[in-house]
């Protein structure tokens, strides 16, 4: 019931993801490798985007909105404001 083995295939055959029951030694490493490498990337473009932000109309007063926690522009607002 377990549908057979492995069938046979050409070992000539070469394929970006590794072709047929591709399971290099190293997966877990380069796993881990390009989690970091993009996890590093989204720091970049999210302190990009944080620094190019700029609000023509401040967020209401009481309201949650998450980017109070990073605007530098909302934080300077809400600090004068007090």
């Amino acid at each position: 019931m377990g549908g057979g083995g492995k069938i046979p295939y050409p070992k000539h055959v070469w394929s970006p993801a590794g072709g047929w029951y591709g399971q290099p030694k190293n997966w877990r490493q380069n796993t881990i490798t390009m989690a970091a490498l993009g996890a590093g990337l989204l720091a970049i473009a999210f302190s990009a985007s944080t620094r190019l932000e700029h609000r023509e109309h401040m967020p209401e007063k009481g309201r949650f909105y998450p980017s109070r926690w990073w605007s530098k522009q909302i934080r300077e607002y809400e600090a004068a404001q007090k």
